[in-house]
């Protein structure tokens, strides 16, 4: 009886290994290829080289669950939100659109410093804002990517908002595929910093 009972525990040992050895294997096997982008930004116009002494914070921007992550969200259809299999930002968006935008800031050249809310420093100015869109949606067929943004700039030194608007863009793709979405989202980026820093000079000067 021992023998048998032996026998039993060693074929359900042998059974278990192997089992367990065909799910890991096919967990490995379909594990799916991801592809990490980055938000694509081209340069520019640079302004004139006369500076204004201030220095600027652009913090990240507030965001909701869904969009805060670093999925590459789409809208498939009216009020629902999907990702991109296999395809992800290199940083969550806010953080990538935060970026994006302290570069546009620099690259113009009107203010004397450019910083983020990680930097140590006291600012003369801060802009502040919640990101409410960064995806595709498809319109008639198309994707077309969209981000929208209300920001509010702040006069530090006095604790009140200076100006506040709702910056609202959208790039259409060249096709369905994920390496043509990020192009449109680097595009509508671009039209979105060239907004955003024109119309923040302008509202820092008109005093």
């Amino acid at each position: 009886m021992n023998r048998h009972r032996y026998f039993r525990i060693a074929v359900t040992l042998v059974l278990a290994a192997q089992l367990g050895a065909l799910c890991a294997c096919t967990l490995i096997g379909r594990g799916e290829p991801l592809n990490v982008y980055v938000l694509p930004a081209a340069a520019l116009p640079v302004s004139s080289p006369r500076q204004l002494p201030l220095t600027l914070r652009v913090d990240t921007p507030q965001a909701s669950r869904a969009i805060y992550g670093s999925r590459i969200l789409v809208m498939p259809t009216t009020h629902r939100l999907s990702a991109y299999q296999g395809a992800r930002w290199s940083d969550n968006a806010p953080a990538l659109l935060r970026d994006r935008l302290v570069e546009a800031f620099r690259q113009d050249n009107r203010l004397a410093a450019v910083v983020n809310e990680r930097d140590r420093v006291s600012a003369d100015f801060e802009l502040v804002s919640d990101l409410r869109a960064f995806h595709s949606e498809y319109v008639q067929g198309r994707p077309r990517a969209v981000i929208r943004l209300d920001v509010r700039l702040v006069d530090s030194g006095r604790q009140r908002i200076r100006a506040a608007r709702r910056f609202e863009v959208g790039e259409p793709s060249a096709d369905e595929s994920v390496d043509a979405v990020v192009e449109a989202f680097g595009r509508a980026a671009d039209d979105l910093s060239r907004q955003l820093v024109d119309w923040t000079l302008e509202r820092i000067a008109a005093k």
